[in-house]
């Protein structure tokens, strides 16, 4: 027998009614913070930044594949990695299927890490999946955007991550924000778990953290435009959204998730 409380339709409607004004309200609000991201001021980018992709080296410009508008999702996948990560995976498993739209929509979709593109490849073959993706792994690309450490840094604690200096340590989750947020769960304070799952140690695997940035191309300069991190990347995760309509929610008491390949059963 259940404990949740239970009411008429009637009561369930007026409930509702109340909801569909909250919802109304964020929906509005979200709409607004949408057009303040795009007036945020571009930054021009003047360093020469290489990425080794499918159709070998390319630059900054080349990944916009003759569009004006370029998104980069930060995948955790370091030189080290014998796999990528699983949160960072869950995330990517969505993209075979809108970034054809947003292609068609001129903007350019891509992922990029630090492990080498035959580790990218691979794995890319072993998900099925088959949107762009690319390493930086000679390139200073994921640590001028916050997404990459070196152990130096991971040491001192002299880390900036999500607009925070000292954000991460290997003790603590890059996915938490400023290690405050009250919506973390214990997946996000057990990295162990994930690192074990890349085949690295917990240090190693927080040398990465997720991000995603915009760019745009205009008279063959490219420009940053926007970034984030941490919680910011929450509605990127698809099923998280149809999650928090589920009667239960998130309902999160420690790593539940796999790769879409390693589940066991229906």
């Amino acid at each position: 027998m259940t404990d949740h409380k239970i009411g008429t339709r009637e009561e369930w409607i007026a409930a509702r009614l109340e909801l569909l004004k909250a919802e109304k309200e964020l929906t509005r609000r979200s709409d607004e913070l949408a057009q303040w991201r795009q007036r945020l001021p571009w930054v021009r980018i003047d360093k020469k930044y290489s990425f080794e992709t499918d159709l070998g080296t390319a630059s900054l410009a080349d990944l916009f594949r003759g569009r004006s508008q370029l998104l980069v999702y930060h995948f955790m996948f370091g030189p080290e990695y014998t796999g990528g990560c699983p949160a960072c995976s869950a995330i990517t498993d969505g993209f075979n299927g809108f970034a054809v739209h947003l292609e068609h929509h001129d903007v350019a979709m891509i992922a990029v890490s630090r492990a080498p593109i035959s580790a990218l490849q691979n794995y890319k073959r072993r998900m099925g999946w088959t949107f762009t993706w690319a390493s930086s792994l000679d390139s200073d690309f994921n640590y001028d955007f916050n997404t990459s450490f070196t152990e130096e840094q991971q040491r001192s604690g002299n880390l900036y991550y999500n607009y925070h200096k000292g954000g991460i340590t290997s003790d603590s989750d890059a996915d938490s924000e400023d290690g405050q947020d009250e919506h973390q769960t214990d997946l996000a304070l057990t990295p162990k778990v994930f690192a074990d799952m890349t085949g690295t140690d917990v240090a190693t695997y927080t040398r990465e953290a997720p991000g995603m940035s915009a760019f745009a191309l205009s008279d063959g300069v490219v420009y940053h435009t926007y970034s984030t991190y941490a919680r910011g990347l929450d509605a990127l995760w698809g099923m998280y959204q149809w999650l928090d309509r589920a009667p239960k929610g998130r309902n999160e008491t420690g790593p539940w998730f796999r790769r879409h390949n390693e589940y066991t059963g229906n």
